[in-house]
């Protein structure tokens, strides 16, 4: 299946990053979601006053940093992403 998100709409997969705290395992269920990740698709873009589409500023493949309760989770082909406005998207790495 594939997802093309609309108007100024990203579609993002989280990255894990690897965290070691000395000798203590902390599960799963207790860890925060990562606030970051790639860039996978990205709408058209968002219309201005005037009608014209205004193009994103990030683009696929980007890695990016976004807010912890920034947009909706998704579940497509057993794959986890989020899709969120570009608006949410706080920056790029």
């Amino acid at each position: 299946m594939k997802l093309s998100p609309l108007g100024d709409r990203v579609l993002v997969q989280r990255v894990e990053k690897e965290e070691t705290k000395g000798a203590i395992v902390i599960p799963d269920t207790a860890k925060e979601k990562p606030e970051e990740g790639k860039v996978i698709a990205v709408g058209p873009g968002a219309r201005n006053e005037s009608g014209k589409v205004v193009p994103p500023d990030v683009k696929v493949g980007d890695r990016v940093l976004f807010g912890k309760y920034s947009g909706m989770d998704v579940k497509i082909d057993e794959a986890e992403y989020l899709v969120l406005r570009e608006g949410d998207i706080l920056g790029t790495l």
